[in-house]
């Protein structure tokens, strides 16, 4: 017996897109465009991932040329920022997971966190609804283009 999926864009899980705290594609799709015109305008093609507050991603793009190798990254921060709910950049992280610091060696849970810069929350009214990580520059560039 098929099971009852309710109400149109339900999902099983009763309320509509509209009704979570959670990044649509169309929101996404915006943090990627504007990723991408920073990333054109410093001349770097890079990686841009936007995911959801869980850490699923909802956005990709690879720029012509970017790096493979970055493609994980940038997906690695926009993750290591919604799995803290927004609570902290990957920046952030940097002097915090350095040897004797109060989270050293937590980069290595999760299938791996990044704690260099990339990854930036997503807030909309003051509510996290999810992340962008971007990677293929500096971390500076990186970072630049995260918060376009």
């Amino acid at each position: 017996m098929a099971q009852d999926s309710g109400p149109p864009n339900m999902n099983y899980i009763g309320s509509t897109p509209s009704e979570r705290n959670s990044i649509n594609q169309t929101q996404a799709l915006a943090v990627i465009h504007a990723a991408e015109r920073a990333a054109t305008s410093i001349g770097l093609p890079l990686n841009i991932c936007v995911t959801d507050p869980s850490g699923l991603l909802v956005a990709f793009l690879r720029m012509d040329n970017a790096f493979p190798g970055s493609i994980d990254i940038s997906q690695k921060k926009a993750r290591t920022v919604s799995l803290f709910y927004g609570a902290f950049t990957t920046a952030s992280l940097y002097n915090i997971t350095q040897p004797g610091a109060s989270l050293y060696g937590i980069q290595e849970t999760n299938d791996g966190l990044i704690v260099f810069g990339g990854g930036v929350p997503i807030y909309v009214d003051s509510k996290f609804i999810g992340a962008v990580g971007v990677s293929g520059g500096t971390t500076d560039q990186d970072v630049m283009v995260a918060e376009a």
